[in-house]
C-alpha cells in the first residue's frame, strides 16, 4: 500500500503520494495549512478510484465530466496527468512521462495506492 507524504517546502505545506515501492507518484499544489493539505489527501482518497479518464493528447479528445484524470503533454514533450476533484480544482500532478503507457501506468499506480496511510517527514505543526 503507497502513503501520503506531508513535508515542508518555502512557501508552504505539501504532500507527495508515494507508491509502495517509494516513488512519487502524485503531488498536490502547496497549501497554507497542514488542515487544508489533509483535505487535499482526503479528497485524492475519494476521487482517485472513481475519476475517468480524459486523454488531451489526442486531437478531438472526448471530455470526462469531473471527477476526472486528464492526461495532457506539458512545454518540454512529456506525458503528464492530473487530477481534477468534483469542483474541477486540481488536486494531484504527476511527474513527466516519456511515453502514454508508463503515464497510464502511473494513473492505476495513483488508483491503487490512494488509500494508504499519511505520515510527515517531520512536525508539520497546523
Amino acid at each position: 500500500m503507497g502513503k501520503y507524504l506531508i513535508r515542508k517546502v518555502p512557501s508552504g505545506i505539501k504532500f507527495d503520494l508515494k507508491a509502495t515501492n517509494g516513488e512519487v507518484i502524485a503531488t498536490s499544489e502547496v497549501y497554507t495549512t497542514k488542515n487544508a493539505c489533509v483535505n487535499g489527501i482526503a479528497s485524492v482518497k475519494r476521487n482517485a478510484p472513481i475519476a475517468g479518464v480524459e486523454d488531451q493528447t489526442k486531437p478531438d479528445f472526448e471530455t470526462v465530466k469531473h471527477p476526472k484524470f486528464e492526461i495532457y503533454t506539458d512545454k518540454a514533450g512529456e506525458i503528464r496527468f492530473r487530477l481534477k476533484a468534483r469542483n474541477g480544482e486540481i488536486i494531484a500532478t504527476s511527474e513527466g512521462y516519456r511515453s502514454m503507457s508508463a503515464c497510464v501506468n502511473g494513473i492505476e499506480s495513483v488508483r491503487k495506492n490512494s488509500d494508504g496511510e499519511t505520515v510527515e517527514e517531520e512536525a508539520v505543526k497546523g
